[in-house]
């Protein structure tokens, strides 16, 4: 199967009154057409920033620094603005972390995402309409021709939602990025939002990438996974095998810190400290201030992604 997006050692800043904020600092993952890769961790990870740096929608004081993102070969980083408007939106679509913040709150939902089709496509206004109302029928909004013209306050977080996927599915994109989707909702509603993205992702054929802190997200949804940490990848496998057989502390971390179905505790496991600030990264692996396992030379030396198998990397001293 074929790469559909290659991210090679990718390298975001901020440059702030305080210093450099490395944001995102050497990131590498690939997706392959018709797949989903989860991209998980802690708030502050980096995440975001990466999903953003893809879409080339990182505003000063941040830029890309290095690295490259290859879109069926094309490195995006090289893109102009003009050239970025014509992938974004169309080949590559993103549901962003909040749909009430997303969606502007002056226009009509329906004319959102008629705005989208009308970008990309030589179509008719009426025509696009026409394409938004099946378009929100697809994505499970009821009453859909009655919530075309409704403002996105009349909406639940649910609904609104799913316009924001339905107008990120507007022109058939190769690529969906799913920023953490299910953020706010309840837990029904969020349930209901990883079946309607495994359906669309399986029906349309289109790469997935779903950011998110959740794990039980990752194990419904993603088939291979990406574990990043304070603006690291530091392991990444199949999906399968990041349950059966994590590698990386962090990783371990993560999972023992998850309640277990028929398992009852008083107390559960957690990662002491938490993320560094990007200003005061340690020198070595990043993890090592909250590793229990660390040495001297964690403190010093920065682990690259050694291979443990086939598919399965992770950047620590101590495998």
């Amino acid at each position: 199967m074929s790469s559909l997006l290659n991210v090679n050692n990718l390298k975001t800043y901020f440059h702030t009154s305080a210093g450099l904020y490395k944001a995102v600092d050497g990131v590498s993952f690939e997706i392959e057409k018709g797949t989903t890769l989860g991209l998980v961790g802690e708030s502050g990870c980096g995440k975001s920033v990466t999903a953003l740096s893809i879409m080339r929608l990182i505003d000063e004081p941040g830029r890309i620094e290095g690295g490259e993102i290859l879109f069926n070969g094309q490195d995006l980083t090289k893109f102009t603005d003009k050239e970025m408007q014509k992938i974004r939106g169309d080949r590559i679509s993103m549901i962003f972390q909040e749909p009430m913040t997303s969606l502007n709150p002056v226009y009509r939902c329906g004319y959102q995402i008629s705005e989208a089709i009308l970008a990309h496509r030589k179509v008719t206004k009426d025509e696009a309409k026409k394409s938004a109302i099946e378009l929100m029928n697809y994505a499970g909004i009821p009453s859909a021709e009655q919530r075309y013209s409704e403002y996105p306050h009349q909406l639940s977080g649910g609904l609104r939602q799913r316009v924001m996927i339905a107008m990120a599915l507007a022109c058939d994109p190769d690529i969906l990025i799913a920023d953490e989707p299910t953020t706010a909702l309840d837990v029904t509603t969020q349930i209901q939002i990883i079946d309607l993205l495994k359906k669309l992702q399986q029906e349309l054929g289109m790469a997935v990438l779903i950011i998110t802190h959740d794990f039980g997200v990752i194990a419904d949804i993603a088939q291979k996974v990406a574990v990043m940490y304070a603006s690291k990848v530091v392991e990444v496998a199949d999906a399968d095998e990041i349950f059966k057989n994590p590698k990386h502390p962090y990783t371990i971390g993560l999972l023992k810190s998850l309640p277990q179905f028929g398992k009852r505790k008083e107390k559960l496991p957690v990662i002491k400290g938490s993320v560094p600030s990007p200003l005061e990264y340690p020198v070595g692996c990043h993890f090592c201030t909250r590793c229990e396992l660390a040495d001297e030379k964690c403190v010093t030396d920065e682990p690259p992604l050694i291979e443990i198998s086939l598919e399965h990397k992770a950047a620590c001293w101590m495998i």
